[in-house]
């Protein structure tokens, strides 16, 4: 009698190893194009170097080097100065997947399922049958160990192709080669060097050397010294478990009492938490919770949403923070106008969560064309599915006319702007394991929204004080080519002296006047008064500089005193109030008319140059 046809299929079925998988369908991972193939490369090669040094706390010192290899390979050489790898630990984190520190850790990071780097070597072998090589060196006193590695796609295990001790002159740090099929592209939104712009805006800690196959050296240099905050590693919050995640840690858990358990297995449930969870959920709190059945777990998930659980800890969050996307975007950006914000933490499904934006006009961004968006998770930047992503969503969402820009179509705004956001968060909820969009999870497209409405009120009100300082600017071209033509042309009639018509001016135009009095006291000195009249309907606080080429003597108010070689800066902060004056008032030993001739210009810092007349005004 035949075999069952059951067991003729028996005889076919095998398992597979993760590698034989992702060696099948390599597209998932990032791996589907010659130019995105070596992106996704240089992407989990960062990624990690930059999440080492961090944890390190070392500034990351990135070089990497791109070298064309044959017509259609290229070889990727990525070093830092991170701590290195220890030697045992080097195969299994290059050549095996899935093996990783922070899958289970509930913290911010870059990486988080131990499949990046390990990825890109298995393209690497697969389309170049050439092998990876690693040096890592843990410290100046201790060994550079070389390995050459492929994987074994079978069992999913590193073969050890080379194992040496050689001579590097890092003192610690980590060196990655590797040849595939890939291809270079320049001059398009999707290309290494964009990636790597986008990434030292958001790392402005980090300086990264890029090589590119002509040869053409890069530098994106760090704007700061300062490391980011560091993410801090938090239990599950009881908002964001599943009952079948709730009833395997139940099962394995060390606690031998239901209370401790809750305790000690979650964020913010204590002694007070853990009683109304147990009373909510009718269970005993010395109940041991490995003998816990599926319908008494059922009923402690749903006492968790019954009780009131604070929010979880965000101290788990490293967000970039205001000060320094505004650094980010200013070394990378010839700009006119920055604003950027850090929300407060929001939690979805238990976890924590901050959207940080920050919003780039004018300077030698396109006009015409529709904004920029720079898609950021964790730190990394999102360069594919920008379409598909929940932060596109939330700024298409916006209505932009009401903040200045046009919005042809409903869609993305145009205009000469670059949106940044930020989302940071223990759990980025992305769209496909290549990690290229955000899902489009309700919380975080508030927050978005949010954020981005808060940057663009401000990017408004400068553009309203743009024009309003434009219209100022073209109204006091007029007064003061029509007025001095008047004053002459009166002057001659008259037979007088041509009118100072700065007093005039500064009225019409609503201006702060600066004026310079000179009065002679008969010994070959003077008395010097600054008086300055605000004509305007604000207050206004600035300083006022007067650089001369002589020691003032009993000056009223003091000024600050800045010495520059054979001149001095005298420097007085005023404050004045609409519709009234205020004078500084100094004498001179010695003052002739050669004196007076040498006088620079008064200058006024911290106020539009349309809003004052009689003296040179700078931003500051």
């Amino acid at each position: 009698m035949d075999n069952p046809i059951a067991e003729e299929l028996a005889k076919n079925q095998k398992s597979i190893s993760v590698a034989e998988f992702f060696e099948k369908n390599r597209q998932i991972l990032g791996f589907d194009s010659a130019p995105r193939s070596l992106i996704t490369t240089v992407k989990e090669a960062v990624d990690n170097s930059l999440d080492a040094c961090e944890e390190s706390e070392i500034l990351p010192d990135i070089f990497l080097h791109i070298e064309r290899a044959g017509k259609d390979n290229v070889v990727i050489i990525v070093e830092d100065n991170g701590p290195g790898i220890v030697k045992e630990q080097i195969p299994k984190v290059f050549a095996k997947l899935l093996y990783g520190s922070r899958f289970h850790a509930l913290k911010q990071s870059r990486g988080q399922q131990g499949i990046g780097i390990s990825a890109s070597v298995l393209y690497s072998q697969l389309t170049s049958g050439h092998h990876t090589k690693i040096i890592s060196k843990i410290g100046h006193d201790n060994p550079a160990h070389y390995y050459e590695l492929m994987i074994n796609t079978s069992t999913n295990d590193p073969d050890i192709l080379k194992d040496d001790i050689v001579d590097w002159d890092r003192p610690h740090g980590t060196r990655v080669e590797m040849e595939m099929e890939a291809s270079y592209v320049k001059g398009r939104r999707q290309s290494i060097y964009e990636y790597l712009k986008a990434t030292a805006i958001v790392n402005p800690h980090a300086r990264i050397t890029l090589i590119e196959p002509d040869g053409n050296e890069v530098i994106f240099e760090r704007a700061t010294d300062k490391l980011p905050i560091t993410a801090k590693e938090i239990l599950p919050h009881p908002h964001g478990i599943e009952l079948g995640t709730l009833m395997k840690m139940l099962r394995y858990t060390e606690r031998q009492k239901l209370s401790p358990f809750l305790r000690y297995s979650f964020s913010k449930i204590g002694h007070l938490a853990s009683e109304e969870i147990c009373k909510a959920s009718g269970l005993d709190p010395e109940l041991d919770p490995h003998e816990m059945t599926r319908d008494q777990s059922r009923k402690l998930l749903d006492a968790f949403s019954k009780v009131k659980i604070m929010a979880p800890p965000t101290d788990c969050l490293s967000p970039i923070t205001e000060e320094l996307i505004y650094k980010g975007l200013e070394k990378e950006f010839s700009v006119d106008f920055i604003a950027t914000t850090t929300r407060s933490a929001s939690v979805y499904s238990g976890n924590p969560f901050i959207v940080e934006v920050g919003i780039a006009f004018g300077g030698e961004l396109q006009k015409d064309d529709r904004v920029d968006i720079l898609r950021f998770a964790n730190r990394v930047p999102l360069l594919y599915q920008q379409g598909g992503c929940v932060i596109t969503h939330a700024i298409e969402s916006i209505k932009w006319k009401q903040y200045g820009l046009n919005q042809p179509g409903g869609g993305l705004p145009s205009g000469p702007v670059v949106i940044l956001v930020h989302v940071a968060s223990t759990n980025v909820p992305f769209t496909s394991e290549s990690k290229d969009a955000v899902a489009e999870i309700p919380e975080i497209k508030d927050e978005i929204e949010l954020a981005v409405k808060e940057v663009s009120r401000k990017l408004n009100r400068y553009l309203n004080k743009r024009d309003s300082l434009k219209k100022r600017r073209e109204k006091e071209i007029i007064i003061t080519k029509v007025l001095p033509k008047m004053a002459t042309k009166l002057a001659e009639t008259l037979g007088r002296d041509v009118p100072d018509i700065n007093p005039v001016v500064a009225k019409i135009m609503g201006n702060l006047l600066v004026d310079r009095i000179i009065e002679p006291n008969g010994n070959g000195g003077a008395t010097i008064s600054i008086r300055v009249n605000n004509f305007s309907s604000k207050k206004h606080d600035f300083k006022v500089h007067d650089m001369a080429p002589f020691e003032i003597e009993n000056a009223v108010p003091e000024p600050k005193v800045i010495s520059m070689g054979n001149d001095f800066d005298y420097i007085w902060n005023l404050s004045v109030s609409p519709g009234s004056s205020k004078v500084v008032k100094y004498s001179v030993a010695t003052l002739d008319d050669a004196g007076i001739a040498r006088l620079s210009p008064l200058i006024v810092e911290g106020l539009d140059e349309e809003l004052v007349t009689g003296a040179k005004a700078i931003k500051g």
